[in-house]
């Protein structure tokens, strides 16, 4: 919504200045997306009257015009203009005038004659973009009046973006309601009074869909010169908003739908055949609308037509046959109300964006469907002269405005302050509202102009608005805070995420869903967690593993050519149960490439299984998980592992199978971890122990054990025979060779005892030594001499 900044003052104006009436706009809702001067800077330009002509004494093509600017001598001043006449009334930059791009107007002699200033083409004082010779002002533009003034120059034209639901501010009155209700000043609106009408001659309408339309007014204006010019205040404040000059009749439509916000129509009276009815268009019936466009129309698009066909497109646009011309002399003025949803969407059909069609799919006030038509025949009666019949109407059921019920303790409760009853009273007053008091509530009709009210909260932000939004102020939340447990058994996400990140993996977010071919090659799921409405053929189902979102996210990385690539993400997979769906936390990371990133200190090699392994070793520390060798589908057979703690399943790791690195095009394996994220996430609780005063005693032990047999199993007999004083046990040493038979392999261990109130003795030491051989024995280990 453009608009002029007078033409607003002339309804309300509020002492302020132009920058702070664009900001209460603002921040009462109504957006000023721009603020533009309607002309540039100049200055010492006036009216001037052309009163003598004579030929430059040495140029063909220049003329001497003796100029009145409205002082006791004419100027004399040389005008090489072509349209140049004697009587005319033009724009004259007096000496020292200063046009835009900073051309000044000095005194100046033009071959041999002094020219005492220069008259003005509309091009020159930068008001268009091109001009055919001088601008002609209108024969009763007062002489030696400044030019600004004459034109109200000094006037800005603001735009609005207006919301959906501020359909009543897309007019000069809409908004103009809501300046008067932020200031608190008047509003001096313009007095409309019923025009007389000369004869009781009435156009027989009728409508057979009265829910689209359930208020058509129209009337009769005979006789009227439709030839005559636009008044020059009117011209100024269309073109101000946006909108050019056609016709005087179709001007003062314009005019109206500006000014009260209702959209109208006028048609050729002589081109109109028996009675106007507004109905929807039949299947296929064609229009031509003014615009040149022919449309062929569907059944539920709403029309005006006469005995022959489609007149208009009603609400939107009007038809070419039945237009009016500067020839024409009777019409029939259209005022109606259509219902949002009998217009909406219909421009846009049609590829049309009207400003009827704007205000009528968010609803105009048909409270001023009559007032309208009343404020259109009496600007046609004063221009264009004629005489006006009795208006013809039919009225349907119109939109019905509820009761809202306002409750001053719901109002303190939304907007966080204590409004007074009075203070509620005062605000629903300057918003012109209708209501009733209630003693600690309201009971208020909505104008038949706002239907965005409908509810109590309606009311409350229009209160909030009218307060100000910068006069509540910013209060600091207050609540009883309590501090929450946190266990020192459990880690938090981020610590374990954190540590991924320091050993060098990036954090990726994919798609909870994937596609069914997917989950089938690396998950071995023929059967997964179907959607049954997925948003794209290769996100169908739900995953039940996070490799399928890795491996994805790895060949978008390696298909923009990066060498080395470690991402990991944490989230939840779904499963089928026997009843239902059931769904599981999970930690997965990928990584590919070399083991390190390529640098000067060492030599470049591809990441291993066991790169990974220290990884996830890492992120279950202090615990220990045991890592045995199993078979998954995603997996190399032979370098693969399922992680167990404490002898339970938690997730698997290993190299991605040959298979399925060509099926997915992968230069070289990836290796992929994935765990149960709560395995992770239980920690051991340190223990405090006093510092041992006493060295430790190291003792060895040498085995030999089958090449198949896991040294972790080893470990876990050792731990679980639960010697005394023993509190470190590692394997230092793996042999095989001269002295071990083949098929076997040779173990050392380190063993450390020690007791923080004394120094071991033999006696003491021996009895564990021999509780661990036993337990190694019991694993089919043989004791080395």
């Amino acid at each position: 919504m453009k608009f002029s900044e007078n033409w607003l003052r002339s309804w309300v104006n509020p002492a302020i200045s132009s920058d702070e009436l664009a900001h209460l706009l603002t921040m009462a809702g109504l957006e000023v997306e721009a603020v533009e001067s309607v002309a540039p800077a100049f200055e010492h330009v006036v009216v001037a009257e052309v009163i003598e002509i004579v030929k430059h004494p040495n140029a063909d093509r220049l003329n001497v015009c003796q100029v009145n600017v409205g002082e006791a001598e004419p100027l004399t001043i040389v005008c090489g203009a072509s349209n140049v006449a004697v009587g005319m009334r033009v724009p004259c930059a007096r000496i020292g005038a200063v046009l835009p791009g900073d051309f000044k107007i000095r005194q100046a002699k033009v071959r041999d004659v002094a020219s005492f200033g220069m008259l003005c083409s509309a091009k020159e004082l930068g008001l268009a973009e091109e001009s055919d010779g001088l601008w002609r002002l209108p024969a009763d533009a007062p002489v030696g009046q400044s030019l600004r003034l004459y034109l109200d120059l000094d006037d800005r034209a603001l735009t609005l973006k207006l919301t959906p639901n501020r359909s009543d501010c897309s007019s000069i009155r809409g908004i103009a309601r809501d300046v008067a209700a932020l200031t608190g000043d008047s509003l001096n609106a313009p007095e409309l009074v019923p025009v007389t009408q000369t004869t009781s001659e009435q156009w027989p309408v009728r409508v057979e869909n009265t829910q689209a339309c359930p208020l058509y007014c129209g009337r009769i204006v005979r006789g009227i010169n439709a030839a005559v010019p636009t008044p020059l205040w009117m011209l100024q404040r269309l073109e101000r908003s946006g909108i050019r000059s056609i016709s005087a009749v179709v001007d003062i439509t314009n005019y109206v739908l500006l000014e009260l916000g209702q959209p109208m129509h006028a048609f050729d009276l002589t081109k109109v055949s028996g009675p106007l009815c507004a109905r929807a268009a039949g299947a296929g019936e064609s229009l031509t609308l003014l615009n040149s466009q022919t449309v062929t129309l569907d059944t539920d698009v709403l029309v005006i037509a006469d005995d022959k066909g489609p007149l208009a497109l009603a609400g939107i646009m009007g038809g070419a046959a039945s237009g009016v011309e500067t020839t024409t002399r009777d019409i029939f003025l259209e005022s109606a109300f259509f219902a949002p949803e009998a217009i909406a969407g219909r421009a846009r059909r049609f590829g049309l964006a009207t400003d009827s069609s704007f205000r009528f799919e968010r609803g105009v006030d048909y409270a001023a469907t009559r007032e309208a038509l009343e404020r259109a025949t009496s600007l046609i009666l004063d221009i264009c002269g004629g005489h006006a019949g009795e208006i013809a109407s039919v009225q349907g059921m119109l939109p019905e405005r509820r009761t809202i019920r306002l409750r001053d303790s719901r109002v303190s409760r939304i907007l966080g302050i204590a409004l007074t009853h009075e203070q509620i009273a005062t605000l629903l007053q300057r918003l012109h509202f209708n209501f009733a008091d209630r003693g600690d509530a309201f009971d208020i009709q909505p104008p038949s102009f706002r239907f965005d009210l409908t509810i109590e909260e309606d009311v409350v932000e229009e209160l909030a608005r009218i307060y100000g939004y910068e006069h509540i102020p910013a209060m600091p939340p207050e609540a009883n805070m309590v501090m929450l447990p946190d266990a020192e058994t459990v880690r938090p996400l981020a610590r374990i995420q954190h540590l991924l990140v320091d050993r060098d993996y990036q954090e990726i977010i994919s798609y909870a869903f994937l596609d069914a071919q997917i989950e089938n090659d690396l998950c071995g799921n023929a059967s997964p967690v179907a959607l049954q409405n997925p948003i794209a053929s290769n996100l169908a189902v739900m995953r039940s593993s996070l490799i399928g979102g890795l491996i994805e996210a790895l060949r978008f990385n390696l298909n923009r050519k990066q060498p080395r690539v470690r991402l990991f993400e944490s989230g939840a997979c779904f499963y089928k149960t026997g009843t239902g769906y059931g769904q599981e936390q999970r930690l997965a990371a990928i990584a590919y490439g070399g083991a390190l990133s390529e640098q000067w200190g060492t030599s470049e090699r591809p990441i291993d299984f066991y790169d990974v392994k220290a990884d996830v070793a890492a992120l279950f520390a202090p615990s220990e998980p045991d890592f045995r060798s199993e078979v998954h589908p995603a997996l190399h057979p032979g370098r693969s592992a399922r992680i167990y703690l404490n002898d339970q399943p938690v997730g698997w790791l290993g190299e991605l199978h040959p298979q399925w690195c060509q099926s997915y095009d992968l230069p070289r394996p990836p290796v992929w971890f994935e765990i149960q994220t709560s395995a992770v996430l239980d920690r051991r609780v340190h223990q405090m122990h006093a510092i041992p005063r006493f060295l430790p005693v190291r003792r060895d032990i040498a085995v030999l054990v089958d090449e198949t047999r896991p040294v972790r199993q080893l470990f876990d007999a050792m731990r679980k025979a639960n010697a005394p004083f023993v509190f470190d046990i590692e394997l230092f040493d793996l042999y095989r060779g001269t002295g071990v038979e083949p098929g076997k392999k040779s173990l050392a261990f380190r063993v450390l005892l020690q007791d923080t109130q004394k120094t071991l003795t033999d006696a003491e030491i021996d009895p564990s030594m021999a509780m661990l051989v036993k337990a190694l024995e019991d694993e089919g280990a043989l004791q080395r001499t």
